[in-house]
Order: structure tokens, then sequence, then C-alpha cells
């Protein structure tokens, strides 16, 4: 499948998607949201594929909505509206449910939509020098893509208000330390350390980190109780025990 705004290929049991706007500092447009659903939906289904990464060209990973491409767009409220709404969170649930691991690679800069969009990774492994922020206040937009739901239950509601109210930008030490990226790696290394997760990924077993994946991201909206008994009665398809425990039965 070709692809105008976003690049993608495969090796070696990962799906590499980067966003292709340098230029723009990979903004989003409607185009690129659905191409990179229509990516992440791709890997997901290719059995050749273990883990998808997605990452930016240049010195950005995604700096948001591209507030040039709205045209005369009219907003209501502060709402961008469905024609851009939908495909988004179309590409969250993408991202979500999608049963394999999925790596935000963020190599640099990862503001307002894009970092909505970010925390609904699996992982996140940040460049030394990325940054992060929420502006919507800024421009007088409302999220709509999940934030305020999202970003408090990470960080805790106070530091989400802070960063949301003042719209300030925030280094990936801090996001490390508030528990939105998994870890910080020098630029010159990011692509390193992000296939080191990746190939301990590889090592395991696909159909159980499915299953995790499935009962984490249930789990986390719902109570302690109600996630328990999903844990106890859900039932999953993993097939490689018996191979994997096959020394310990000799």
């Amino acid at each position: 499948m070709s692809y105008k705004q976003i690049l993608y290929e495969k090796s070696e049991g990962i799906a590499w998607i980067t966003l292709n706007r340098p230029e723009a500092m990979n903004a989003l447009t409607l185009e690129m949201i659905i191409e990179l659903r229509e990516a992440v939906s791709l890997a997901g289904e290719d059995k050749d594929v273990r883990v998808i990464v997605v990452t930016g060209a240049g010195r950005a990973f995604c700096a948001g909505m591209d507030l040039k491409s709205l045209g005369d767009l009219q907003f209501v409220n502060g709402a961008i509206g469905d024609l851009y709404d939908l495909p988004s969170r179309a590409l969250i649930d993408e991202i979500r449910n999608v049963p394999k691991p999925v790596i935000a690679m963020v190599n640099g800069a990862c503001m307002t939509g894009g970092m909505e969009i970010a925390l609904n990774f699996d992982i996140i492994i940040a460049a030394e020098n990325a940054k992060f922020a929420d502006t919507h206040a800024r421009w007088g937009l409302r999220p709509s893509w999940g934030l305020s739901q999202r970003f408090p239950r990470i960080v805790g509601i106070m530091k989400a208000k802070e960063y949301s109210f003042t719209t300030k930008t925030f280094t990936a030490g801090e996001a490390e330390q508030m528990g939105i990226v998994n870890r910080v790696a020098p630029a010159d290394k990011l692509k390193e350390e992000v296939k080191f997760i990746a190939e301990a990924i590889l090592n395991n077993s696909a159909e159980t980190i499915a299953a995790m994946k499935f009962l984490y991201n249930r789990g986390m909206n719902t109570t302690l109780e109600d996630g328990l008994e999903l844990e106890y009665k859900t039932q999953f398809p993993i097939n490689d025990t018996d191979e994997r425990l096959k020394d310990f039965r000799k």
C-alpha cells in the first residue's frame, strides 16, 4: 500500500511507521490521520509483524493539528468537529485495540493533538531533546480525543491542570518523571533503544502479550473488582505454552 504523508516499512518483526511531513513538524492533516490508522491496522493484520513503532521525520514527532490545513472550517464552542474528531478517535481505538505492542519513538516535539494520540501508545521512548505540551487553551480549542481523561489518569489531576491551564512545555525528563514516558535516550541512540525494547518483546509470547494488553487497557477503564472479574473470566487463545515450557517437562 502506498501512502502520501507517512512512510511504512517492516524489518525483523517490527513495522516502522514514520509521520512524513517534516517541513510542517509532522502536524496532523486529515489525510495523515487516516493513513496512520490504515498503517497500524495493516501492521496489526500482518503475521510477520510483532511490534509496531511510530515516529516522526525530521526534528518533530508531531506538532499537533495542522491549523493551516483547516481552511475555513467553522469551530463551534471550541470544537474541531466530526470531520477530524471521528477519524482521530478511530485512530486511537486502532492503537489501543490492535493486539500488538505499539511504541511511540518520540524524536522531537510532541504537542497537543500529537501528545493526545501519544498517550494511547503502549510504550513511549523519547529523545532527551523531545518536548511535550498541551496547548489547547492557547488557541481556544477544547480536547476531544480523550486528553482530558487520559492525561490526569497518568500524571495526576493537579499536574494535568497545571500543564493544560498554562500550556507550558515540559521536557522528556519531566515526562518520564510523571509517567508519560517509559524511558529517555540520547537522540543519537533513540532508535537503538527502541530496537532494544522491541527485541525484548519479540522474545516473548505474542498471544500472551495480546491478552495482557487487552486486560491492562480494559481494566484501567473500570473498577478494581470488575477488572479482577475480567481477568478471571476472559479466555484468550494462547497456543505456545507447551513449547515454551518443554525444557521444564523432561
